[in-house]
């Protein structure tokens, strides 16, 4: 499927409501209700308290990157995602690039530039302490994600911080756009079905990708891997001219995040992983508990727009967008500029949906469009993916280069009949994206994650209950290998929990703000 115009980018995260909490008794997995947050002055000094388990303070940074003022084009290009800058708060903004080695791995391979933002109270001096942000791979640029990120903390934290986006491989000033736009769309069409069925077409339009991107990467298509985005890391944090790095990573941003840590614990300041995916996993376990998440996510949205009331989809939203998928999987849907929507293009636009609850509502309303013959709403969740400067490109990259099987069409085939059993709106498409990856050169995999050493200072490790890309016990096999951590697990929906829930705003703040882990084992109700 195309799209022809470029949309901004689908928000990584939700509405801020500030609050904080306290924990429950020792007895059971404390809950955390209500209680105060804490501000004072940023601190300048990166030492490591005595106590091994305060964090250390935040550190002014003298920025070797060369910045130019892009105000203007952040605040509005965060205004059409759907996060204008809140009433009573200006903001400045810097753009500017970092040059890392191309790959980490082979370094005559020369450098390649990333993007960076810097965004932070109007006014705020140059050297106030940075938060890194480093956002997921299907959420485009991190720069991105910090000018979102920038609208939507408290006041506190953007007194002390100032927030800098490192753009993820494949994104920015480094996208990555390879892929055959035909190859793009034959493989998000391709019928969500199980049982035998012919994947031949498949296999070719995978083996094109590889084919044209190969060509165009000049044999650099190993770097788009996570273990290049916990390298370049380090390089930012050189960049800064900082001993320690205040970091906020997201999805598999926070994967990044965790790996970069294990191999630099001496670089790690206060961080927070949002949501990380478990990348020790291979394929197909990883697809596997990927496609139970997303049906976990959508059973919140179905019982969201339900309670709502008026909800487009009926009383039960899940037998409607069986329908509808059944129903494009016979007849597609021509939009008047031409785009077209398949069945697997319907499915696609819903995964891409389906992580940021704030568009839940647009969402529903273009599944019920669409199956009135109108696919025009779903087109629009597509265009980040499948559009100019979309995330599909860097997204299949990075996921075939953090793994190392590839798996054959009888394996795939078979994968895709029970799981359209077991997941039955994501399964079958789950499976038969694991086939985009069998022609994709080998690969070492991810990046190994160990555990931090005992003078390390912990790490926050969040997860979501319904989360359609990184599954909580997935989240929390991360904590439990890196160690040093503390698990706050959120019941709520959605791609990442910060800072969509005033519980988890508050936790998330005690390590930010003021310097203290909260207690492992910690549960935010929704």
């Amino acid at each position: 499927m195309g799209a022809r115009a470029r949309v901004v980018i689908v928000a990584l995260l939700g509405v801020l409501v500030l609050a904080a909490c306290s924990v429950g008794p020792s007895q059971r997995p404390p809950v955390a209700v209500r209680g105060e947050t804490t501000s004072g002055p940023p601190p300048t000094t990166a030492a490591v308290p005595a106590d091994p388990d305060a964090l250390p303070a935040p550190q002014d940074q003298d920025p070797l990157v060369d910045y130019a003022d892009c105000t203007a084009d952040t605040v509005e290009a965060v205004a059409a995602a759907g996060f204008p800058v809140p009433a009573g708060r200006a903001l400045s903004a810097s753009c500017g690039e970092l040059s890392v080695s191309t790959d980490p791995a082979r370094p005559a391979a020369g450098a390649s530039r990333l993007g960076v933002l810097r965004v932070a109270a109007a006014g705020a001096p140059r050297t106030r302490p940075a938060l890194v942000v480093v956002g997921d791979s299907a959420g485009g640029g991190s720069a991105r994600s910090a000018g979102r990120l920038a609208t939507l903390v408290s006041d506190t934290v953007l007194a002390q911080y100032q927030l800098v986006g490192l753009d993820r491989r494949g994104t920015g000033s480094d996208l990555i756009d390879c892929a055959p736009p035909e190859a793009r769309a034959a493989i998000t069409d391709t019928p969500p079905v199980g049982g035998a069925t012919d994947l031949g077409p498949l296999l070719e339009q995978a083996r094109s990708v590889v084919q044209d991107c190969y060509l165009l990467l000049d044999n650099t298509i190993s770097s788009y891997r996570t273990a290049s985005t916990a390298a370049d890391l380090e390089q930012l944090r050189t960049a800064l001219r900082v001993d320690r790095l205040d970091v906020v990573g997201i999805g598999d941003g926070a994967s990044a995040v965790a790996a970069w840590a294990a191999a630099h614990p001496r670089s790690v300041g206060r961080v927070v992983l949002d949501s990380p995916v478990d990348l020790v996993s291979d394929e197909p376990e990883r697809s596997e508990a990927r496609a139970g998440a997303a049906e976990a996510t959508f059973d919140a949205f179905a019982a969201a727009c339900v309670a709502r009331g008026g909800c487009p989809l009926g009383s039960d939203p899940r037998a409607a967008v069986a329908g509808v998928v059944s129903g494009l999987g016979t007849r597609p849907l021509a939009s008047a500029d031409g785009d077209r929507l398949t069945a697997g293009g319907a499915l696609a636009a819903l995964r891409a949906g389906l992580g940021e609850p704030a568009r839940w509502p647009a969402l529903a309303a273009g599944l019920a469009a669409a199956g009135s013959g109108d696919p025009t709403g779903l087109i629009a969740f597509l265009a980040p993916v499948l559009g100019a400067g979309g995330t599909f490109d860097d997204e299949l990259a990075t996921a075939c280069n953090d793994t190392t099987r590839r798996l054959a069409p009888p394996e795939v085939a078979q994968l895709a009949d029970r799981w359209s059993r077991q997941y039955p709106l994501f399964g079958a498409a789950a499976a038969q994206r694991l086939l985009a990856c069998g022609p994709w050169p080998a690969s070492t995999g991810a990046p190994t994650l160990t555990a931090l050493p005992a003078d390390t200072p912990p790490v926050l490790v969040l997860g979501t209950a319904a989360d359609p890309r990184a599954p909580q016990d997935g989240s929390r096999r991360v904590a439990q290998l890196l160690g040093r951590s503390s698990f706050v697990g959120w019941q709520g929906a959605g791609q990442g929990a910060y800072p969509r829930n005033a519980c988890v705003t508050a936790l998330v703040e005690q390590v930010l703000v003021a310097g203290s882990v909260p207690r492992d084992g910690t549960v935010c109700p929704a």
